[in-house]
């Protein structure tokens, strides 16, 4: 994938830096395949403000995906190669031998016509779908389940993918992006690939409306309030944050301090975590 620039004829594209969608197929979305998504601006049904920055944005409609792919020994073809305004991954369009269409992320390599299909026993090739228990160590994964049956939930973002690191008698050690190295249950199934559009993070909006385009509104640093607005507020001209640690408007301690819980149940699947040395 290309980073796209433009030359500095006005001040939105001096900075700006896009993807180049050159390598997308020119359609419209599948309209089976879509869903209403409505704006509720951050707001919870008595209209307070629940989640803060969020409002506006442009219309969209949500793409129903295929996180589960559990249509075993069925070759589909990939039809089209498409952008989705949900998320930052590329998502294909798949055809099954007796006409049902889904959506699937597109792992990057993955190009119209190109053949998938999931189950065991299948060969080790980008976009087909297998147990983890079936796949070589150093390969690298996406889509990755963490309960069988329910669907990928780990490595869906773009550029994002795990690498297996070994098996033992009921699960597979993967080392994620992050540094983690966690176990998940073999039986699990994940996507052969690294997720699409890879050079996401190079991407630079150039201006402040494009952030308002997303739906995501400004965000006031504390420092600039007043004390009885925020705990960091207060002061002559630029102070710092003060003795105590930094904290979030509603006084519970920030930046840096651990919220995962002490119990956690999935905490004992975990061999390394991300700060580990």
């Amino acid at each position: 994938m290309a980073i796209k620039l433009y030359n500095p004829t006005t001040h939105g594209l001096r900075h700006l830096a896009t993807i180049d969608y050159s390598c997308l197929t020119k359609k419209a979305p599948e309209k089976a395949l879509l869903a209403p998504l409505p704006h509720k601006g951050g707001r919870n049904n008595q209209g307070y403000i629940t989640c803060r920055h969020k409002g506006g944005g442009n219309k969209r409609m949500y793409r129903i995906i295929d996180f589960k792919r559990n249509r075993d020994d069925q070759v589909a073809t990939v039809s089209a190669l498409e952008y989705d305004p949900n998320r930052n991954a590329f998502i294909a369009l798949v055809i099954y031998p007796d006409g049902t269409k889904n959506y699937i992320i597109a792992p990057g390599g993955l190009k119209v016509g190109d053949k998938i299909v999931s189950g065991k026993g299948k060969d080790i090739k980008v976009g087909n779908c297998l147990p983890l228990a079936e796949i070589p160590e150093g390969i690298m994964v996406c889509n990755i389940e963490l309960t069988p049956g329910r669907g990928g939930q780990m490595c869906r973002a773009a550029g994002t993918s795990a690498q297996i690191l070994g098996k033992e008698e009921r699960y597979v050690t993967l080392r994620l992006q992050s540094g983690e190295v966690r176990k998940v249950l073999s039986n699990c199934r994940a996507t052969i690939g690294v997720v699409s559009n890879e050079d996401f993070n190079l991407v630079h909006r150039g201006k402040a409306g494009k952030t308002r385009y997303l739906g995501i509104r400004p965000t006031v640093r504390g420092s600039a309030m007043n004390p009885n607005d925020h705990p960091h507020g207060g002061g002559e001209g630029k102070c710092p944050i003060g003795r105590d640690a930094p904290r979030t408007p509603w006084g519970k301690k920030a930046l840096g301090v651990k919220t995962r819980k002490m119990n956690k149940a999935s905490s004992r699947l975990i061999i390394r975590r991300v700060n580990d040395k």
